[in-house]
């Protein structure tokens, strides 16, 4: 796995292409002038944690026959701030479920296996950021 990254102007603003050309904008989300016209790299890990966990609770739930009709999630981290780095210390994850074969046993064993052990993304932070997850089930919490 390989990416590359190019500056793009003369502040804070850079892309970032993976091997196949698909890029995401990088900025400082604490610059004090100028738009920030990008995603800051602590963004960027938090959209990682929602993404190899989305992908990994589907393909749970797809081993038992049950594609979800939907699946969305809230992602905060918390960080320490005053402190330098500035690390999450906690990630809290809202999984909002939809699907008539979900049941809340099978949503939280997905989630869970995914937080503990096959997310490639948590289970690098997981050593200095606690996560945390809660699951919405059609509409109600579990």
């Amino acid at each position: 796995m390989k990416v590359n990254l190019e500056r793009i102007n003369n502040d804070y603003l850079f892309e970032v292409r993976n091997e196949a050309g698909r890029g995401v904008l990088l900025d400082n989300k604490s610059k004090t002038q100028g738009v920030v016209a990008g995603i800051s790299p602590m963004e960027l890990v938090l959209m990682g944690v929602a993404g190899c966990s989305s992908i990994d609770i589907v393909a749970i739930l797809g081993k038992q026959k049950i594609n979800p009709t939907a699946l969305k999630m809230e992602v905060e981290g918390i960080r320490e701030e005053g402190e330098i780095p500035a690390v999450f210390r906690t990630i809290n994850i809202i999984i909002h479920l939809e699907g008539e074969d979900i049941t809340p046993e099978k949503a939280q064993r997905a989630a869970q296996l995914s937080y503990e052990k096959y997310c490639s993304v948590s289970k690098m932070v997981d050593g200095v950021a606690k996560i945390e997850f809660s699951i919405v089930l059609n509409g109600q919490k579990i």
